[in-house]
């Protein structure tokens, strides 16, 4: 300013994060480590896989693909959220079937817990139960928005069992998570398919809803 420089020092952030950030991040200096112990010849079969996979971020025009680093960690973490945690062996990337996810019904098995019911559908899928459904998941107030920051993922009970079939999200002690006591609330959620055989998952679709208990 006025030909003279002028120096200001960058605040610091000394946030240490969640217990689940910081879970998160020792799972991903896992999976970086592991790659980092595989052959090269291994990690060229990594990148030749990866040709044909599109990115999820943008430029979202079909032109972006990943490396085979990003589909081995990828596979990594999906691995480890299905609670098999290893080192994945190459695979080919496999589109993933067409499917639709409905909410049903609520309930609450415990008092601290909340569970709920949703009918997912196939659509020329041979092998439903290769698949598990992974949901990023936040409770507010009735009518209320969503935060990024506040929603927590939980993996499906149970694999998908038919192409026609109803898939349980178990919720534990729910009400301490977002410290909300309430007869109702706004479910804002996204969701996505686990691949069980490889690791990989699907892009993610957002649903919101209601209940009341």
């Amino acid at each position: 300013m006025n030909g003279r420089c002028y120096y200001k020092n960058k605040s610091k952030c000394d946030f240490p994060g969640t217990p689940g950030q910081n879970e998160q991040l020792e799972v991903h200096r896992r999976a970086l480590a592991a790659w980092r112990t595989l052959d090269h010849s291994v990690q060229l079969i990594w990148n030749s896989l990866a040709e044909p996979v599109i990115s999820h971020q943008p430029p979202f025009d079909n032109t972006a693909h990943i490396s085979g680093h990003n589909l081995f960690v990828s596979a990594y973490h999906g691995f480890y959220t299905l609670g098999d945690e290893h080192v994945p062996t190459p695979q080919p990337w496999e589109k993933f079937p067409v499917y639709a996810v409905e909410f049903l019904s609520c309930d609450r098995p415990t008092p601290d817990d909340l569970r709920l019911h949703f009918n997912v559908t196939f659509e020329n899928c041979e092998r439903p139960d290769r698949y598990q459904l992974l949901f990023k998941l936040q409770l507010t107030k009735s009518g209320g928005g969503k935060n990024k920051g506040k929603m927590r993922n939980f993996l499906s009970v149970a694999p998908c069992s038919a192409a026609d079939s109803t898939v349980d999200l178990l919720i534990p002690d729910y009400r301490a998570i977002w410290d909300l006591d309430l007869p109702a609330y706004q479910v804002h959620c996204w969701y996505l398919l686990l691949d069980r055989q490889t690791g990989y998952r699907n892009i993610h679709t957002t649903l919101s809803f209601p209940i009341s208990l």
